[in-house]
């Protein structure tokens, strides 16, 4: 479009003058937010870092009140209140989501500026028809034709062509209406390749007698003002740790001799014949990132002017302006070398940089879900963001299986990754990394670590809010412990080990289960440099606490399986307090057509005797309850509901409305099924024999069943199933006599 049509274009779609720090602050809140939990606390975050528009390939897990804190610096930088001149600093130890972040970033502007709202623009320049032209070229020659229009090289914004005066007076215009923290700038002047084109071009047709000079240099046939897209090299600058040259080089580009020859600027350095390939150039308008800046401390100094100055110079005599957002990625080396002067106090000569500096400092996952899924993404294909906020969901993902391709000497192999294996590693990684030093009694680091994942622990009156926990502020949590690398590494050997397990009919050889993880991964420690000796025992003590949690996971399945079809569930048991609250107060129920009834005394007394298993026929006289169970109605029933009714007592009563996990016998049956259950219900198991349980026997046809249900309702192969089963009777054999 022509400069006038970009004018108007700009007055209805104002983001399209956006400087570089609102524009990014733009692409990450127009994607939204979702409510997520982490370290037991309620965050909104932002979707961007989910890197949404490529189905989370590059999304940064966790660490989310850190990029909530780079959000609001960045809205502070982008609203120019007093923190214009900062560098955004990312700091943290490897393997914690920094290079992700940059890739999320790169990827979140790309695809933001491919949108109608996002659309970004620059000027491209045609001097052909001036008066003794020299084109505008990094080649050789120049073609009458669509060839003649260069674009600037650094992103220049189409509002720069302008004159400092009216470029001011736009940008008053616009901000007219516009939230004070929400003003847009354009303090940057044309960049020397399109200044040397809009000088050459004002000086000829001065020499033609045109007064007229603005309009004659910016028509149409002159300048143009095009949409781009931003990626790497226009508007996103990246400096890796292997990229060398001096510090010219990295930071704005070089000179290109064989250009300089050809372009007669009658002894002076012609800016048509500089690279413009350095970083500072590349992110103008966007984005400029210093990956793995400890192997650029140098240039971190002279980045000071970048800010502060908004400008750079590419020779003596010639600077550019320039409108990027910095960003410096590191690990914690960086603040070695930055203090390395403390002694000298006042003296020293990193003091303005380090003062310019805002840093932002990843930590590791301290969620059990969030390892768990970035444990899945370093094993397998599946990079999808988990977004449930349901804990019983997001549990359910982490408990589940995963099946994992292996190559061999004789082809591929299907490898699973059993239920709970995932977890257990996901679990022992964050225990390694919670701080024990701030541990209220009674919680225990796994605990610790549930209650970071769910923002509670217990159930019922048992149930403990995160809020409720005081914690240190001063706790590393997510600063040490064992890295994802670290893991991974253990799983990948896993997953290509031979195993010496065997069984007549099922593939148990290929099966990794949580304890062969644990063990793995304590046992590596020895041999991991990455871990001192103290840590190494450290971690070594935390396994056992860890262990208990993933078996007693696996035997809530077992226990499941051996009673399916036993118990009751949510509706039964709320039927039985409305029964005992009617028994109680002289009410009624309503039946099954609606009608109100006298509470079932057969009803009752079957819940009682065979779902809680507490009484017998001995206790009742024909259905009627004798003292003991009299008692406990009213007791231990009715205290719960009294206390309810209570509380709600402008409401009728609903045994919905009621917690019954708050009534202790009923959360046993709610909470699931125990040992004592399984002896009552299968008097003729013998967890002796279920490694190789005789033909037509009890404990054959109950195991059976129980490899059955975990299949089909857990979620384990049968191999599993049979591996899983078998260790937790295995333990149960030791005290079933």
């Amino acid at each position: 479009m022509s400069l006038e049509e970009y004018v108007e274009f700009v007055f209805e779609n104002p983001l399209a003058a956006a400087h570089a720090s609102r524009y990014l602050l733009a692409a990450i809140e127009d994607a939204g937010t979702r409510p997520v939990v982490e370290a037991g606390e309620e965050l909104q975050r932002y979707r961007f870092f989910d890197d949404p528009h490529n189905d989370g390939e590059h999304a940064v897990l966790g660490n989310t009140s850190m990029l909530n804190a780079f959000v609001d610096d960045l809205r502070a930088v982008a609203a120019g209140r007093g923190k214009a001149e900062t560098i955004l600093w990312f700091a943290g130890p490897t393997a914690t989501g920094k290079s992700e972040l940059k890739r999320c970033l790169i990827n979140g502007l790309r695809e933001f500026s491919k949108t109608p709202q996002g659309r970004r623009y620059t000027v491209e320049w045609n001097v052909a028809g001036a008066e003794d032209s020299p084109g505008l070229t990094y080649g050789d020659g120049r073609v009458e034709s669509e060839d003649d229009w260069h674009q600037s090289p650094v992103q220049t914004s189409p509002l720069s062509v302008f004159p400092t005066d009216v470029r001011q007076e736009l940008l008053s215009e616009l901000n007219d209406e516009r939230d004070e923290t929400d003003q847009l700038r354009a303090d940057a002047d044309l960049d020397p390749f399109s200044r040397e084109a809009y000088d050459y071009l004002e000086e000829a047709y001065r020499r033609d007698g045109r007064t007229d000079l603005f309009a004659a240099v910016t028509n149409e046939k002159h300048l143009r003002v095009k949409n781009y897209v931003v990626d790497r090299g226009r508007g996103v600058g990246v400096l890796h740790s292997e990229d060398t040259g001096s510090p010219k080089e990295r930071l704005v580009g070089s000179w290109v001799a064989p250009l300089l020859a050809q372009l007669d600027s009658k002894g002076r350095k012609n800016p048509q014949a500089f690279s413009y390939d350095g970083v500072l150039s590349q992110g103008n308008g966007g984005l400029t990132v210093v990956e793995d800046a400890s192997q650029h401390a140098d240039l971190l100094q002279k980045l000071l002017n970048v800010p502060d100055e908004r400008s750079v110079k590419l020779d003596k005599g010639i600077g550019m302006d320039l409108d990027t957002q910095l960003v410096v990625i590191s690990n914690l080396d960086l603040e070695a070398q930055l203090n390395k002067h403390d002694d000298r106090q006042g003296f020293d000569p990193l003091k303005a940089l380090k003062r310019r500096l805002s840093k932002h400092e990843f930590g590791y996952l301290t969620s059990v879900s969030l390892e768990t899924q970035l444990l899945r993404r370093e094993l397998t294909d599946d990079r999808s963001v988990w977004t449930e906020t349901d804990p019983g969901a997001l549990a359910d993902r982490t408990r589940e299986a995963v099946t994992v391709p292996v190559r061999d000497r004789e082809g591929v192999e299907e490898r699973e990754l059993a239920p709970h294996a995932l977890e257990a590693a996901a679990l022992y990684s964050v225990v390694t990394r919670l701080d024990a030093g701030d541990l209220p009694e009674p919680l225990s680091l796994v605990e610790k670590a549930l209650l970071f994942d769910r923002g509670y622990v217990g159930t019922g009156e048992d149930r403990r809010e995160a809020d409720e926990f005081d914690f240190d502020d001063d706790a590393e949590d997510g600063g040490n412990g064992i890295p994802v690398t670290y893991t991974r590494d253990v799983l990948a050997d896993l997953l290509h080990a031979d195993s010496d397990r065997s069984h007549p009919d099922l593939p148990v050889e290929c099966v990794i289960t949580p304890g062969d993880i644990l063990d793995a991964m304590v046992d590596g420690l020895a041999d991991a440099p990455v871990f001192s000796s103290a840590e190494r025992a450290e971690f070594e003590d935390r396994l056992v606490h860890v262990k208990d949690y993933v078996h007693d996971q696996q035997e809530e399945d077992v226990l499941d399986a051996l009673l399916s079809g036993e118990g009751a569930d949510e509706s039964d048991v709320e039927t039985y307090v409305e029964q005992v609250h009617a028994w109680a107060t002289d009410g009624t129920v309503t039946n099954d057509r609606g009608e109100a009834a006298q509470p079932d005394p057969l009803a009752m007394k079957v819940f009682e005797t065979e779902t809680l298993g507490r009484f017998d026929d001995a206790d009742y006289r024909g259905n009627d309850p004798r003292q003991t169970v009299r008692e406990f109605r009213e007791d231990t029933v009715m205290t719960a509901v009294t206390r309810h009714a209570w509380e709600h007592r402008d409401e009728t009563f609903r045994a919905g409305d009621v917690d019954l996990s708050s009534i202790p016998v009923l959360r046993d049956v709610l909470a699931g099924h125990d040992w004592d259950d399984v002896r009552r219900v299968h008097p003729d198991l013998d967890p002796h024999q279920w490694s190789d349980p005789p033909e037509n026997t009890a404990t054959a046809e109950l195991k059976a069943q129980t490899i059955e249900f975990l299949t089909d309702e857990r979620g384990y192969s049968p191999a599993s199933a049979e591996l899983a089963s078998r260790s937790v009777l295995d333990e149960v054999a030791h005290r079933w006599d």
